[in-house]
């Protein structure tokens, strides 16, 4: 053998995974993406117009009814429904095929259930299904009534994704399941929503249709009120814009729990809810609730129950009987699931499987359609049925006719089928019947009744051509086929009747946190180490309350259960307390910076309650200031907020109310100068250092206060008698804002306060 001879040996087949494609990798990668992304919409996410289903859901129905678990049969265990699905038509995760499945059994999920399940399929609490081990199931009328039509071709059945096995493309029934049971899924890049309705206004639009092709929204949105959910509520939008929503395909729904109210003993009462939005869970709404109350963020409801057996109750109990019912709902629908929103979003995929978002009016037009080739895909099976019955019917007839002659032939001859064939022109089918025909159906009464079907076939033939040939018998048939159905889901049946209300009602507004508690007045006392408490009631006295030892009253005021209470600090910082949240007077109360985030070291300067429309002459230590109003100051969190901005080491000094009549201000210094001027010249600011009311060359400000000039200026004087003094020529010391000023009057307090 020489050097260069090559033995031939056989190739070995490339693997195409194995080869490298040079391509750009955005392009690779947006053309995988794109594959898949279409792969999730088309077959995963969105549901088909026609049925009303998603892949997964039509898998599980033929499953079953492959099983033969029809609404009379027997219930079977979950698990062989799920393991056949798997197995057969849908190779995916057997959790997500049983969790499809036991929600088309949840009578509190759908509107008309599809799956009637035995055993523990979940709560509307939110408790999950028992493994599918547990559970039995079978199909339900409603789910009968959507697969009609299946062994009368009334639609293509493709191979599964094995080629073992075959599918329904989509299911041929009559029920409206896409607006009647609704949808939900999320795909790439787009999403639907769509909410359950009631059958009979869906059939009752169609029928319209039907009759009127032009019919306009406004007449389909008379017979379609809105959603019907299946746990019922109040849908308290307004028409108009449920109308708007359903032209366009989006838009949401406002639903509300559906309350009563009941009377009880001297005049208490209590509220109980019977109903609450759709997809909203029991359990989490009444924990919701309760940390409400907790939190004290709904002072007025006191407690909540669940007293639910196989029907909603939840018991709302008020704080008194004088709590206004229709507040607190309206404070429960703001705060809490008792209402809530559906998002209207009509994504569909259409008979060519595009997606796309329709109107009401479209996607009734589109189911219409299919049911025309529905109806005219049955009619022709049946047609193909008859013909195929009605050969051998004539052949049946021919041979009864001439029944010695055939006798004859079949015992006279080996191969008798040709020759009954030749003499009598029949049909290999007809003669092949004629010989397969069993001797007990040689009886005379057997021609009359073969003549009888043949008639009754004939005229049965003649109404379906004459179906088959017009549009308009069949939009006639269709219609009645509508009505027959409709009889199932009408008004006055468990099923049909509508679940959820209409009610139309405002949106829902911030209620004011004083209309929540109930008004009592209250004494507040402040001690000079900050603790603060309140005694019920005005008027008080209070000298014989009682502090932690080297404590002492700093301040004492009056004001209601409602109010808000204003805590200024020393670095210009305020803080926001609740007078309801105050703790009591038999005790010495607690630290105010336990209530509030005060840094340490920052002294406690004034507490006061904020009065609506109320001003405040705000100055630090340094001699600038300005008028602040008192709504502006009020902080929503515990940090408070920084108002005033003391300049280098200065602090707020002053934290005075200004009366409604004042109209002039007084400031004294550390230096016994005293300047009074228009309390005009003093600006009006929400944060900020302020304007000089005083210039000083030694010390700063030690008090300021606000007057009317016609009254003249008061402080008090000295000693146990507690008299005032009040100063009426002020000539002297009306200034200009800023200036030194002079000594003020003889008899002025010597430690420079106005009190």
């Amino acid at each position: 053998m020489s050097d260069d001879t090559t033995l031939d040996t056989p190739e070995t087949p490339k693997d195409e995974f194995d080869q490298i494609v040079d391509a750009p990798f955005d392009a690779a990668l947006s053309e995988r993406y794109l594959v898949y992304a279409m792969s999730t919409i088309t077959a995963r996410s969105l549901p088909d117009l026609r049925d009303g289903l998603k892949p997964v859901h039509r898998r599980l129905l033929w499953a079953m009814r492959l099983l033969r678990l029809d609404p009379s049969q027997g219930y079977k265990k979950c698990a062989r429904v799920v393991g056949d699905v798997i197995g057969k038509y849908h190779p995916h995760g057997d959790q997500s095929v049983y969790d499809a499945m036991v929600r088309l059994a949840q009578t509190f999920s759908l509107r008309y259930p599809l799956v009637d399940g035995q055993g523990n399929f979940g709560n509307i609490d939110g408790d999950n299904a028992a493994a599918y081990r547990y559970t039995e199931a079978k199909l339900t009328k409603t789910a009968m009534q959507l697969m009609a039509g299946l062994n009368e071709n009334g639609t293509d059945l493709r191979p599964t994704y094995n080629g073992e096995d075959e599918e329904p493309e989509v299911m041929p029934g009559l029920f409206p399941n896409l607006l009647a049971n609704g949808a939900a899924g999320i795909a790439v890049g787009m999403a639907t929503s769509i909410p359950s309705h009631n059958v009979h206004e869906i059939l009752d639009a169609a029928t319209l249709l039907i009759d009127q092709p032009n019919a306009s929204h406004d007449q389909l949105m008379e017979i379609v009120k809105g959603p019907d959910f299946a746990t019922g509520g109040l849908l308290v939008d307004a028409p108009a814009s449920i109308s708007h929503a359903y032209k366009t395909g989006r838009g949401s729904f406002r639903v509300r729990a559906r309350y009563t109210i009941e009377k009880l003993e001297r005049g208490a009462w209590q509220a109980v809810i019977t109903e609450i939005p759709y997809q909203v869970q029991k359990g989490k709404l009444i924990e919701q609730i309760a940390n409400l109350i907790a939190d004290r963020k709904l002072p007025i409801l006191t407690d909540v129950r669940d007293e639910s057996d196989a029907e909603i109750r939840i018991v709302l109990e008020p704080k008194n009987r004088t709590v206004d019912p229709e507040q607190l709902m309206n404070a429960l629908f703001r705060l809490s699931d008792l209402e809530s929103r559906f998002s209207l979003n009509m994504n569909v995929l259409d008979a060519a499987h595009t997606p796309m978002v329709m109107g009401l009016g479209e996607v009734l037009e589109h189911w219409l359609k299919h049911q025309i080739v529905v109806l005219q895909r049955r009619s022709q099976h049946r047609l193909d049925a008859i013909d195929a019955r009605l050969e051998l019917l004539e052949g049946y007839i021919i041979a009864y006719l001439n029944l010695d002659r055939v006798i004859a032939i079949i015992r006279a001859e080996d191969e008798p089928k040709p020759v009954l064939m030749e003499e009598f022109q029949l049909t290999d089918r007809q003669a092949e019947a004629i010989l397969n025909m069993r001797l007990r159906s040689l009886r005379k009464l057997e021609e009359m009744e073969l003549k009888r079907e043949r008639d009754k076939l004939a005229a049965e033939r003649e109404g379906l051509v004459k179906l088959l040939e017009s549009p308009a018998r069949q939009r006639t048939r269709l219609k009645k086929d509508i009505a027959e159905l409709r009889k199932d889901y009408a008004e006055d049946t468990a099923l049909g009747a509508r679940r959820t209300g209409l009610e139309e009602a405002d949106a829902t507004i911030e209620v004011p946190l004083e209309a929540m508690i109930e008004r009592e007045p209250l004494t507040v006392i402040v001690s000079k180490r900050g603790w603060i408490r309140a005694m019920k009631g005005h008027g008080n006295d209070i000298s014989g309350v009682k502090y932690k030892e080297g404590d002492e009253l700093s301040q004492s005021f009056e004001t209601q259960t409602t109010d808000k209470l204003l805590v200024a600090t020393a670095s210009g910082r305020f803080y926001t307390l609740g007078a309801d949240k105050l703790p009591g007077a038999r005790g010495f109360g607690e630290p105010i910076g336990s209530m509030v985030d005060i840094d340490g070291g920052n002294a406690i300067i004034s507490v006061m309650a904020a009065r609506k429309g109320g001003r405040l002459l705000l100055a630090a230590s340094g001699g600038r200031g300005f008028v602040a109003q008192m709504d502006e100051l009020i902080a929503e969190t515990r940090k408070g907020r920084q108002v005033v901005n003391p300049k280098g080491s200065a602090v707020l000094k002053v934290v005075r109310e200004i009366a409604a009549e004042d109209d002039h201000v007084a400031a004294v210094g550390d230096n016994r100068k005293l300047v009074v001027f228009a309390l005009a010249d003093m600006p009006e600011m929400t944060r900020g250092q302020g304007v000089m009311l005083q210039r000083y060359k030694d010390g700063g400000l030690s008090d300021a206060i606000t007057f009317r000039l016609e009254d003249g200026l008061s402080w008090t004087m000295g000693g146990e008698t507690g008299r005032t003094r009040t100063e009426t020529d002020l000539l002297p010391w009306r200034v200009a804002r800023g200036a030194a000023g002079r000594l003020p009057p003889n008899g002025f307090p010597k430690d420079n306060r106005f009190d």
